[in-house]
């Protein structure tokens, strides 16, 4: 079985190294980071456009390598608050992967059944098998947000979920799977008029939540909870990148570039054929 380095913060392009953390012994300052920067951007929205669609194509390539090469799984991560673009990544990044060897996986709040178990009992049977990608629609950093926000866990508690949360990721990497954790980061501004145009819009209506209104009221709080959590969990094997996403384009062409540049540093290969195949002749 193949192992993947703990150092996976080298598949990460420079570029991004103020972007991205992975020193749990050090805070990220998510204040710092501006929502609307648009490092990768050409300045011409349909060029870039045109980018996101051929990296779109690569990575279908790489993924059809990654599916036959089976060393490796890989999990990908989509976090951020509600309208920051998760469901927009999935359809312009992932979108012309085939659905073969690719899985998506929505999380919700947790039922009755997942609130009796630990908070990463429901993770485990939704991982990635070897020459799998999974992407996560939000994932197991929820029980690090939500709880926190609303104080039913303590400061104690929110430590060892940390805790638990980086000894899982790491096993993980150990055994074969790659991390890549994305925080899609918007603005108080942009969320607003993203949740407006739902609202507007007869065919994007049916989006809308109520209970985002109330998130919202708690901005503050979950920007704070995401910048304690990303300061916890970016480690050397699973570090955080988080993506501008003021700009969906930019988002999509930041994650596309960073999951290209990840898959290629891999090695990847097509298996050998078995000796019994060749000069074989179908009649």
């Amino acid at each position: 079985m193949a192992k993947q380095s703990n150092e996976q913060s080298s598949g990460i392009p420079s570029v991004f190294a103020d972007l991205t953390h992975a020193d749990a012994d050090k805070p990220f300052d998510l204040s710092a980071v501006d929502a609307a920067d648009k490092r990768l951007g050409s300045g011409d929205k349909a060029q870039d456009k045109l980018q996101v669609e051929a990296l779109a194509v690569q990575l279908d390539e790489l993924q059809n390598l990654f599916y036959a090469d089976k060393r490796f799984a890989m999990l990908v991560v989509l976090q951020g608050t509600d309208t920051s673009g998760k469901d927009g990544t999935l359809r312009g990044v992932f979108g012309r992967m085939s659905p073969l060897g690719v899985r998506t996986v929505a999380w919700k709040a947790p039922s009755a059944e997942e609130r009796a178990h630990d908070p990463l009992w429901r993770i485990h049977k939704a991982l990635p098998a070897k020459g799998e990608i999974v992407v996560f629609n939000r994932s197991h950093y929820e029980d690090v947000l939500v709880p926190v926000v609303n104080g039913s866990i303590s400061d104690e508690e929110t430590q060892q979920r940390y805790a638990r949360i980086n000894d899982f990721e790491r096993a993980l990497v150990e055994t074969g799977t790659v991390i890549c954790k994305f925080m899609l980061h918007i603005s108080k501004d942009e969320q607003r008029e993203r949740l407006q145009a739902r609202l507007d819009d007869p065919t994007k209506r049916w989006k809308f939540d109520p209970a985002d209104l109330e998130a919202r009221k708690q901005w503050a709080a979950y920007q704070k909870a995401y910048a304690a959590a990303i300061s916890a969990t970016g480690t050397p094997w699973a570090p955080w990148l988080v993506v501008p996403s003021d700009s969906k384009t930019q988002r999509n062409l930041v994650i596309a570039t960073v999951l290209q540049a990840r898959l290629q540093s891999m090695g990847l290969r097509f298996p050998p054929a078995p000796p019994e195949l060749q000069g074989l002749k179908v009649e």
